[in-house]
């Protein structure tokens, strides 16, 4: 079992950045593909972006390919999702999962992930 805290969220302008950390414990996240996804309100959870154990293999959603970058240091047991040129639609609670062993082409299912943060929210003004 992992346990996920992520961090980094907070209030920025359009056109600002922000870099969400999510870092584990218990166990080794080598082991684990890793995501991330945000939620709305009254919107369903949706995928953001996943890495593959290696950090190899990226998926992004459309909606923010070119703008937000996930990325992985298994040293520090740590994932981070850098996100440029922000949006006020990127507004959300966003969340960090870990998937056992996963399948990486599966990434992009939220049902595929064992493990979940309790997340971090990001508001974007306009």
């Amino acid at each position: 079992q992992v346990q996920l805290v992520e961090s980094g969220g907070g209030l920025v302008q359009a056109g600002g950045s922000l870099r969400l950390s999510c870092a584990a414990s218990g166990r080794t996240i080598g082991d684990y593909v890793m995501g991330w996804f945000r939620q709305a309100p009254g919107k369903e959870r949706e995928f953001v972006a996943a890495i593959s154990r290696s950090g190899v293999t990226i998926y992004y959603a459309d909606s923010v390919k070119g703008r937000f970058t996930i990325s992985r240091d298994n040293a520090k047991n740590t994932i981070y999702l850098q996100m440029n040129s922000l949006k006020p639609e990127d507004t959300a609670h966003y969340y960090c999962a870990a998937d056992y062993l996963g399948v990486p082409t599966q990434a992009r299912n939220e049902r595929t992930y064992d493990y979940w943060g309790q997340g971090t929210q990001v508001t974007v003004s306009s």
